[in-house]
């Protein structure tokens, strides 16, 4: 089943998001993900990418209730794969923004940080990295990722908080760049894109490449470590009944 739609007009390509009421994210979403972002990089005609879901949210995050059942082994191999995306996405060579039409929760929230700029639709929608609200623990690259453009104080205060923050409160600790009244967000979105794109493309990829690697590079040691860690705790009993009381609406 496909998850992922793109749209294409002038130079901007569109990838929409659409699981089910939550958007939630398993391991046909991220291969469907990293397929369009692939056949996107390599077409020349588009010079920008918007990444958006359909609905209420953006993305809830992980499939928790798939994944309940999942083996150690079987849950590790969906968390590298998921892992990699977000690095391949924070080192896209073209531009990525992020329209944030919904809630935008625990991992859609680390693709969403991922991106290069993130503008969320002004409503109820909550952005949250809420990972130590039901008992879990976040990943090595998805820090070093939220501190790059947030800043550590603010990092801080979403990973330890695990707050769910309104739309104020997102853009004031930096996981948004900008609010935008709903009906405005594509509109606004792609006119961002536009900017982006209009610049030299090699050159951007370059600089957005020196800027962005070093990070990367900071936390390719320590993402292993801390997978095995994220599942030892997703494993643990404390949390395994945490979970079970977690339910999406398909």
């Amino acid at each position: 089943m496909d998850f992922i739609t793109v749209t294409n007009k002038n130079n901007i390509s569109t990838i929409w998001l659409e699981r089910g009421k939550v958007n939630a994210i398993n391991e046909d979403v991220v291969a469907q993900l990293y397929s369009a972002l692939r056949q996107l990089e390599a077409d020349e005609a588009t010079s920008a990418v918007i990444l958006t879901g359909v609905g209420d949210f953006f993305s809830f995050g992980f499939d928790i209730p798939e994944f309940y059942h999942h083996t150690p082994e079987e849950f590790r191999r969906f968390v590298v794969s998921f892992t990699n995306l977000y690095t391949y996405l924070f080192l896209y060579p073209k531009p990525v923004i992020a329209a944030l039409n919904g809630h935008t929760i625990a991992g859609g929230c680390m693709l969403s940080n991922a991106c290069d700029y993130r503008i969320v639709a002004e409503g109820k929608a909550k952005v949250a990295l809420n990972e130590l609200a039901f008992g879990s623990t976040v990943f090595a690259g998805s820090v070093a990722i939220l501190r790059a453009i947030a800043g550590q104080v603010n990092a801080e205060r979403v990973l330890i908080t695990g707050y769910l923050f309104d739309n104020e409160q997102a853009l004031k600790h930096g996981l948004v760049n900008e609010v935008i009244a709903a009906d405005e967000l594509m509109v606004r979105s792609r006119r961002k894109a536009e900017k982006y794109g209009a610049v030299h493309g090699q050159a951007y990829a370059s600089i957005k490449r020196l800027l962005r690697q070093p990070i990367v590079d900071s936390y390719r040691d320590l993402e292993e470590a801390s997978i095995d860690e994220f599942i030892d705790i997703w494993y643990s009993d404390t949390l395994r009944e945490n979970l079970k009381e977690i339910k999406i609406r398909k």
